[in-house]
């Protein structure tokens, strides 16, 4: 079950269990790849477990009364649950979390500049990577100096995803980035994710529930279902999948499909 294709994994999550409150198991052994470079997929419906993972790599889940109780971790070859959210900032690993969580108060630039707060390598660095970040997302330029908390949501989403940059990252845990966006919107988000793949080398563990849109950009990908993976492969094998074609796009032999229509304990008998 590998998605690095000939490629180094850059993050490597090995059987782990999360448990919340010593007592709400959420995570049942799940383990995935990601390659250094690569653009990985986190499908599944709300609730299947995309964000706990995402928070167990960033370590956010101590605020959460949560904690990894079973496995192991590995980013660039090595183990990093110990660490801590900041000092996993520091090697490159920068989760943008789910709903933007912009500081409303401060405006555009203001929020750009804190995801500087690790770096120790000047001034002059620091405003050189705001201009880049402009660059990649004009509209944030033209807004650099409004209060994020009365921008829209896509340009809060871009001011997240813009805020993760100025930390420098190797690799972005991007959290539901589609989240009450409207269809434009999130294409452009999109390719502005594949456009920092492409041209700067950052690497993306994608959490998703638009499922035909995030395999259009990642190139594997992992289904997740009540806490475990219960599929994974490379995008195009899985957008031909007959299951995740009639669970998760909404497609049969006979054509779309209400996922109204549709028992979740057949998938899990199924798949499990």
């Amino acid at each position: 079950m590998s998605a690095s294709a000939g490629r180094a994994a850059l993050l490597e999550i090995n059987n782990i269990e999360v448990v919340y409150d010593h007592v709400i198991l959420v995570l049942k052994g799940v383990s995935l790849a990601v390659p250094k470079g690569g653009i990985v997929a986190l499908l599944g419906a709300n609730g299947a477990g995309k964000t706990t993972t995402l928070k167990a790599v960033s370590n956010l889940l101590r605020v959460e009364r949560g904690e990894v109780t079973r496995g192991g971790i590995v980013f660039d070859g090595e183990e990093v649950q110990a660490l801590s959210p900041a000092e996993l900032v520091r090697r490159g690993c920068i989760q943008v979390m789910e709903g933007r969580h912009c500081f409303g108060h401060l405006t555009i630039e203001e929020n750009l500049l804190t995801g500087a707060y690790t770096r120790k390598d000047g001034a002059a660095a620091i405003r050189d990577d705001l201009e880049r970040v402009y660059a990649c997302f004009p509209r944030l330029k033209e807004r650099r100096r409004s209060q994020a908390g009365y921008t829209s949501g896509g340009e809060q989403q871009m001011c997240a995803i813009g805020r993760a940059l100025m930390a420098r990252p190797r690799m972005i845990l991007l959290d539901e980035p589609s989240m009450g966006l409207a269809p434009q919107l999130v294409e452009e988000i999109f390719e502005i994710v594949a456009k920092l793949n492409r041209e700067a080398g950052v690497t993306f563990l994608l959490a998703e529930q638009n499922t035909n849109l995030a395999l259009r950009y990642a190139s594997y990908g992992y289904i997740l279902e009540s806490g475990r993976v219960v599929l994974d492969g490379d995008a195009e094998t899985l957008k031909k999948n007959e299951d995740v074609k009639e669970f998760y796009l909404g497609l049969n032999p006979t054509g779309r499909k209400s996922f109204r229509d549709i028992k979740s304990y057949k998938r899990r008998k199924r798949w499990l």
